[in-house]
């Protein structure tokens, strides 16, 4: 079965770099919009009887980006695609898994649900908000983890003295992950969300005067929370030298280059999930999930096994 690689407009630089690691050309996809606003989707070759993965973000705007993602599914479906599967690096609506108030959608299981309506037969995605999405999910889910890329990307610049700091309660399976890789000590910082933009630190957990912070999260959006989790930590006595921030996901949307500025952050790690903004709220290090998400594809292809790709627990 042939294998095509095809891609919506969220992340070009990524499905690029991704159809280049396979050897194969990126298919040609025409995204239009009519004078109305209403999007229109057209794939230019063949895709019958092909295995074919879309490449697809669904980052801000995430609406808009999400729509040409099941328009391109609902497109490849009825040009007669064998298998269709969806590349999500960064899966927004990932941190609706819940209702918080109880007149709330669960926002994760109705865009599973819309995936699967539109032809998808499997999704992959790379370090959701929460392992619980998993079971939203009626197609099957490769949920990938690119906090091996990370550690490794910054572990020969981590001091002896270092320590991994979860910013909240949430973030805490993620930072195990990265104190087991780089051999470090753990704390936490607990917060409380007071809004979409707003959080208020309430006390840190762990050993952390005198040792520098290496901040880790699955995402940055509004940078509220590294902010206060920056602040708490120096005021429990934290080296501000040398501090860094490890992130998934960088989404850097509102006051975010503000919030970043305000704090003594020495380095920022990212991956190329979504597209770079145009302007910058700090100097950013891009490690590229291309190597791995074309892996993941070759490995899916061939039916074999993403064990060692995969997020356990």
């Amino acid at each position: 079965m042939s294998l095509t690689i095809l891609a919506g407009s969220a992340n070009l630089l990524l499905a690029e770099a991704i159809a280049e690691k396979l050897g194969l050309r990126l298919g040609s996809v025409v995204v239009q919009r009519f004078p109305d606003g209403e999007l229109h989707i057209e794939i230019q070759e063949t895709v019958r009887g092909h295995d074919v993965y879309l490449i697809q973000p669904t980052s801000p705007p995430v609406a808009a980006h999400l729509l040409e993602l099941l328009l391109l599914a609902d497109a490849c479906r009825r040009a007669g695609a064998a298998h269709l599967t969806a590349v999500v690096p960064y899966f927004g609506y990932a941190r609706q898994d819940r209702r918080a108030s109880g007149r709330e959608p669960v926002g994760a299981r109705l865009i599973a649900d819309l995936l699967q309506t539109s032809g998808l037969q499997r999704a992959v995605a790379v370090d959701l908000h929460t392992t619980a999405l998993e079971g939203f999910f009626p197609i099957p889910l490769e949920h990938l983890s690119a906090v091996s890329l990370l550690a490794e990307a910054v572990r020969p610049r981590v001091p002896p003295h270092a320590v991994i700091v979860a910013p909240d309660l949430g973030a805490v399976k993620l930072a195990e992950r990265y104190a087991r890789l780089l051999h470090l000590p753990l704390a936490i910082v607990h917060k409380t969300r007071l809004s979409g933009e707003e959080v208020r630190v309430q006390r840190v957990v762990g050993d952390v005067r005198g040792r520098v912070p290496i901040v880790v999260d699955d995402m940055i959006s509004t940078g509220g929370t590294i902010q206060a989790a920056i602040q708490a930590l120096l005021a429990a006595g934290c080296v501000a030298e040398d501090l860094t921030v490890i992130t998934s996901h960088g989404l850097f949307v509102g006051p975010v280059e503000e919030r970043l500025h305000a704090v003594p952050i020495h380095r920022l790690l990212v991956t190329d999930s979504v597209t770079r903004p145009a302007r910058e709220p700090f100097t950013l290090h891009v490690v590229s999930l291309g190597s791995m998400l074309a892996e993941a594809i070759t490995r899916l292809h061939n039916n074999q096994s993403l064990s060692d790709l995969l997020v356990h627990g």
